[in-house]
């Protein structure tokens, strides 16, 4: 199918999608899934028919797509049949997939420590203990601004993080300390970590790349990346007893039963815990066998 047939009805779905402030990436992931279920019929996307939608989303299976593809396919098929087409029927032949929840990877603060330390230069030994000190997502790390950073109140200031919300989290004494001593080295105006064009802000696969190779020079032998940072954050608060609402505020999360996935990896709680087993255990004792 040519671009000239195309346009029309993309420009159509990326005006709607515009309409309701769909992020960037994902508006962009919508047209790439409906270009490809274009590809898969072999003319404009518009003219499908159910039984066409079921037929894709079984080749995406027979090939090997994963739950999150698998989903991100129902929503952008679903976005573009029911709210550009309106065409709600097809939508009745889409399935989201129940994807398995894995328990994520986390690292002892000894193994944060090992990687903040071999971090490749001030810059991001900053930004890295930004993302675990306040638990937040690279995203959000590099888009962070100098004037988010309320030393008077002891706050980080986040904007427009994920689902276009704002919020606060924590800044810790030894944090502010460092990001002072980045500040006075670089002297940054305006974002916070910026790139190699200082008018633009480092980018999420730099940040990336820069602790994999902490985690690589630290020897740590886990599944690294920026996100288990956040993840160690949250499991080293609710180690240390912090309430789990409080953690779900300062993570952003919607919906607290994606904040208690932490709960199952916080060993150190559990070795603390007490098994009922233990407070009957002088009884126990008393219980003598018949015979």
């Amino acid at each position: 199918m040519t671009d000239e047939a195309m346009s029309p009805l993309r420009r159509r779905m990326i005006e709607d999608m515009t309409i309701r402030k769909l992020a960037p990436k994902t508006q962009q992931g919508y047209i790439r899934t409906i270009k490809t279920f274009a590809a898969f019929l072999g003319r404009s996307p518009d003219t499908a028919s159910p039984e066409e939608v079921r037929r894709f989303q079984l080749h995406l299976a027979e090939n090997g797509a994963q739950a999150p593809i698998l989903n991100h396919t129902v929503s952008a098929l679903r976005f573009f049949f029911r709210v550009t087409l309106r065409r709600p029927d097809i939508i009745e032949h889409t399935t989201f997939i129940r994807a398995p929840r894995k328990l994520p990877v986390v690292l002892s603060p000894e193994e944060v420590a090992r990687l903040l330390n071999a971090a490749p230069g001030l810059k991001y030994k900053a930004a890295l203990s930004v993302a675990y000190g306040a638990g937040l997502r690279a995203c959000e790390v590099v888009s962070l601004k100098v004037s988010d950073i309320d030393s008077k109140r002891m706050l980080i200031r986040v904007e427009q993080g994920k689902g276009h919300k704002d919020r606060n989290v924590m800044l810790s004494p030894h944090l502010l300390e460092l990001l002072r001593a980045w500040w006075k080295a670089a002297r940054p105006r305006g974002w916070l970590f910026p790139g190699q064009n200082r008018v633009n802000h480092l980018t999420m696969r730099q940040l990336n790349r820069a602790c994999h190779a902490a985690a690589q020079m630290a020897k740590i032998n886990k599944r690294v990346s920026l996100h288990t940072l956040r993840h160690s954050f949250a499991t080293h608060l609710l180690e240390h007893n912090i309430d789990i609402r409080v953690i779900q505020v300062l993570l952003g999360h919607a919906k607290l039963d994606t904040t208690a996935l932490y709960a199952r990896v916080a060993t150190r709680t559990i070795q603390h815990l007490i098994s009922p087993l233990e407070h009957i255990a002088l009884k126990l004792k008393e219980i003598r066998p018949p015979g």
